[in-house]
């Protein structure tokens, strides 16, 4: 009996975290900037690349062909250490892009002295940068035309310090039919993070952001100094920045939910890469000094775990496969309560059909992302990184 409610308990909690987070994120006020609302910000675009030849060039091509004045912004790729030809592709494309600058990390810093290289990449572009409002984002990302003069209107109509803005992904081209299911599973799930992301800084309830689309002002990043404290984390560019302008001056934090802010970025190919995605993310959270933020992980992954368990339970013991069958439809109706309007916001509704048969595999996923997160490595960019933060 105490078995059955401790399990209704949990998973009530879990259906009132993502009510909670669907209401947020209802309460969200779109955003649509003036036709006639013009900025004069000065906008400087930090990308950190690392052996992106293949794809930078789709992502500077997106970005040569903004609808913001010409002289108000720039674009700043830092090559960080890449073994193929980035640093070639980036200076072919500077040709036809005058705001286009390289910087070579290697000029900077030495390998041997980093932990945290795309912090320290994003630091230097930083330390380089005119501009007063620094959007950082990825070498794989494409933006709408309108995406540098929506966040800046946004910032100026909110004076706001920081800005997450929405991330989608995307199908990668000339992927096989074979692998579709794997891309939805992908989209999906990042669609639910984007929609607990927004719904969370709304209510300034915990903090969260995606560095591929992720704004601040140059004062508000020198006011609370960087990424120091940090910089020992290989990862983290956006969570640790966040939480740490959290607790500096939460007021000024937003989430820009505007179709015309969308970045868009492929979903990864394979399922090893994907998996090292995942635990590089889930890796961060033992270094979050929120305690919101680890208490939701912790639920997350509790309820998750727990009905693995009763799963199992129900082989033994078949009088609980009822309790497990009720626990799967509250987990399946409380995340659509958030899913479904988050999937409109990114015209992806027709992706739901697929959301209850990708079920036992999402749970699996974030159990093994999430141990795998906390007590193993992972690999990123060609580097391995351990659980110390090395990056051999």
């Amino acid at each position: 009996m105490f078995f059955i409610s401790l399990t209704i308990l949990l998973f009530f909690l879990y259906a009132l975290l993502f009510l909670y987070y669907s209401n947020a994120w209802k309460k969200i006020p779109e955003y649509h900037p003036s036709a006639n609302m013009h900025t004069q910000t000065m906008v400087s675009v930090i990308i950190s690349a690392r052996n992106e030849e293949e794809r930078i060039g789709k992502c500077l091509e997106s970005l040569a062909l903004q609808n913001y004045p010409p002289e108000c912004f720039e674009v700043i790729v830092i090559n960080d250490f890449s073994e193929d030809n980035t640093s070639q592709v980036v200076r072919s494309c500077s040709a036809d892009f005058p705001q286009l600058r390289l910087i070579e990390l290697s000029d900077f810093v030495r390998k041997e002295d980093i932990w945290s290289y795309k912090k320290k990449a994003i630091e230097t572009g930083i330390s380089q940068a005119k501009g007063t409002l620094i959007i950082t984002t990825d070498a794989d990302c494409v933006m709408p035309r309108n995406w540098i003069s929506t966040i800046a209107a946004f910032r100026n109509s909110k004076e706001a310090g920081m800005i997450a803005a929405p991330v989608a992904l995307t199908i990668p081209s000339g992927s096989k039919s074979s692998k579709l299911p794997f891309f939805i599973f992908q989209i999906i799930d990042f669609m639910t993070m984007q929609g607990i992301t927004g719904a969370a800084l709304h209510k300034r309830f915990h903090y969260m952001a995606n560095g591929a689309n992720f704004a601040y002002t140059k004062k508000l990043f020198h006011d609370i100094e960087g990424y120091k404290e940090a910089d020992d984390i290989p990862s983290g560019d956006d969570m640790m920045l966040i939480e740490k302008a959290g607790r500096a001056d939460q007021d000024k934090i937003y989430f820009l939910k505007s179709a015309e802010a969308i970045v868009c970025t492929p979903a990864e190919p394979t399922l090893k890469s994907f998996f090292h995605q995942r635990v590089r993310w889930a890796s961060k959270s033992s270094k979050y000094q929120d305690y919101k933020i680890k208490t939701v992980l912790a639920l997350v992954y509790l309820a998750n775990a727990w009905l693995v368990i009763v799963a199992l339970s129900a082989f033994v013991v078949p009088g609980l496969t009822l309790l497990l069958l009720a626990i799967f439809v509250i987990k399946v109706l409380a995340e659509l309560l958030l899913i479904i309007p988050v999937s409109r916001f990114f015209n992806q509704t027709k992706l739901l059909w697929w959301f209850v048969p990708l079920q036992p595999f999402h749970i699996l996923y974030i159990l093994f992302a999430g141990w795998f997160g906390a007590f193993g490595s992972y690999r990123w960019k060609g580097r391995r990184v351990t659980k110390s933060g090395r990056m051999p």
